[in-house]
């Protein structure tokens, strides 16, 4: 897909920012967008570029229905999304969103949200111009911080006792 892109149109590959991706689970078979008014601050705020937005519900018996932004009324909250998502291209396979549905448990409600970092797109840019590459990144979970912040507390407390 990316060799693609850079074909069809090199000055949009060369100001991509990086893309990322995410799924983010609910329990029950409802999800009510309360989400997409942060969502959409993002967007307004030219931080990030929303690429595709998936609703996936997964049944108690594991059975997935997928929807996409268009299902939505227009007028509610991830409906009113659906101008955000850009026309790049259709990032996301029915192989991506299955095994991403792996993840998700039974009885649940997920969304999946694949994004430019539009805020990075110069530094992309300018390592590009003078000819780096990114090798490698990650990611670190609030979860994994938090707790080694909860970690870092007690060991100071242990310490001052």
């Amino acid at each position: 897909m990316t060799d693609q892109l850079v074909q069809e149109s090199p000055e949009l590959a060369d100001e991509l920012g990086p893309v990322d991706w995410i799924v983010v689970e609910f329990p029950g078979s409802e999800f009510k967008g309360e989400i997409a008014g942060t969502l959409d601050d993002l967007v307004q705020r030219g931080i990030i570029r929303v690429l595709d937005l998936l609703i996936l519900r997964k049944g108690e018996d594991g059975e997935l229905d997928v929807f996409e932004l268009s299902d939505f009324e227009e007028d509610g909250e991830l409906g009113a999304l659906r101008t955000y998502e850009a026309g790049l291209a259709m990032l996301l396979s029915a192989d991506d969103v299955a095994a991403v549905a792996e993840a998700v448990a039974p009885g649940s409600t997920a969304g999946l949200l694949v994004w430019e970092n539009l805020w990075a797109a110069p530094f992309g840019s300018a390592v590009r111009h003078a000819g780096g590459q990114l090798v490698a990144s990650g990611r670190i979970p609030v979860q994994a911080l938090l707790a080694a912040l909860e970690e870092d507390d007690a060991y100071v407390e242990d310490e001052e006792a």
